[in-house]
């Protein structure tokens, strides 16, 4: 028997979206079952089963106690974050009360924009940037402005370009990321200095977000290492891309203590789980195998970049997992040529330009290998 089909009403008898989310489309990349997903700059390599089996462990010693309440703390987790980035960037590990955890970079994001954000206030990106930027702001009532990144292929900001739109809009919260998202384009400290710098004024909030700072060039700082002079500097970090645990939902920032207690007055009750929290903890606690292979991503990203240009595509350089580059055709046309060929990638930037992330090595041969077909020279 044929499910019955869901009934529908006149719009006219349904309650009334407020303003701006009326018509409005639901985030979401295509979620396709093709041989070679491409398209949102996930990590290929999953965990090794005996790391499956010790994160299924600690779920299920988790899963003992869930007729109770997670702590709403984490301190356990935010303390061994910390640990982690002072391996990872070469920083004094912080204090557990210098760090945050929620359900990805988005939910971060998102309770600062609840914190700092607001009726009356303003967050200042730089474009092209990352396509969720705009809806936290929508969200949380608080107004987006934008101001253009650097020529292409580079996409780079300047401490003129980011003061300048400082100067313009008095913005209460400025993005600035590194690397880009869907550039790749990573972030000169000196911009970020200036960006700083430039808020105290007005005592405005700075956010860095780093959630492929992993992936960054051999001797590219992370923002980390500003926080210590800039106060009102926060940097965002996920274990979705590098750590291969994007269906874990585990994102978090650095701050100072006071813009962190901020955050926990907006944060939803036990906003993150148990298994979440057990699911991070080991994933930390075996992160030399987690992150074994971003070498191998790095390289294969490179060799991919060299492969574009050298059929005459201009290329962003990269310090991410993903390559954005120009079509030869009208993109939109190269990217169904790509889909009808089992490879995925995604049309988003500026006109005329298409992000490919990086797969295996067999996934990116797979795209070379279609991308002759689908957009020939």
């Amino acid at each position: 028997m044929s499910a019955s089909p869901v009934p529908t009403r006149e719009p006219s008898v349904l309650p009334v979206p407020r303003d701006g989310i009326a018509g409005a489309a639901p985030y979401g990349a295509p979620q396709l079952p093709v041989a070679h997903a491409l398209n949102v700059n996930e990590n290929p390599y999953g965990p090794s089963e005996e790391l499956t089996a010790a994160i299924g462990a600690a779920a299920a010693q988790a899963a003992a106690g869930l007729n109770r309440y997670p702590d709403r703390e984490a301190l356990d987790l935010r303390r061994e974050l910390g640990e982690y980035l002072a391996e990872e960037s070469g920083v004094p590990a912080p204090p557990a009360e210098a760090v945050w955890a929620a359900n990805g970079s988005n939910e971060v994001m998102h309770q600062l924009m609840l914190a700092y954000g607001g009726p009356g206030r303003t967050a200042l990106g730089f474009t092209p940037h990352y396509s969720m930027y705009p809806e936290y702001a929508r969200d949380t009532y608080t107004a987006w402005v934008t101001a253009e990144r650097g020529p292409a292929p580079d996409f780079a900001l300047t401490a003129e370009t980011v003061t300048a739109a400082i100067a313009e809009h008095r913005p209460s919260i400025v993005v600035l990321t590194s690397p880009n998202n869907p550039t790749g384009t990573a972030l000169d400290l000196d911009v970020a200095r200036a960006a700083a710098r430039a808020l105290e004024p007005a005592r405005g909030l700075l956010v860095v977000d780093e959630a492929y700072g992993e992936f960054r060039r051999d001797g590219v700082p992370s923002a980390l290492t500003l926080l210590a002079e800039h106060p009102n500097l926060v940097v965002a970090r996920t274990m979705s891309k590098a750590f291969a645990l994007a269906g874990a939902r585990l994102g978090y920032l650095v701050a100072d203590p006071a813009i962190v207690d901020t955050v926990r007055v907006v944060r939803l009750p036990y906003h993150l789980s148990a298994v979440t929290r057990a699911v991070a903890r080991t994933a930390l606690a075996h992160r030399e195998e987690l992150l074994g292979k971003v070498a191998l991503l790095r390289t294969e990203r490179d060799a991919l970049a060299a492969h574009l240009a050298g059929r005459g595509h201009e290329v962003a350089p990269s310090d991410a997992n993903f390559v954005l580059f120009r079509a030869f055709r009208d993109r939109d046309d190269v990217f169904q040529a790509l889909l009808e060929r089992d490879v995925l990638i995604r049309a988003v930037g500026p006109a005329g330009w298409l992000r490919v992330s990086v797969g295996t090595p067999e996934d990116n041969t797979a795209f070379r290998t279609a991308l002759e077909e689908a957009d020939p020279r």
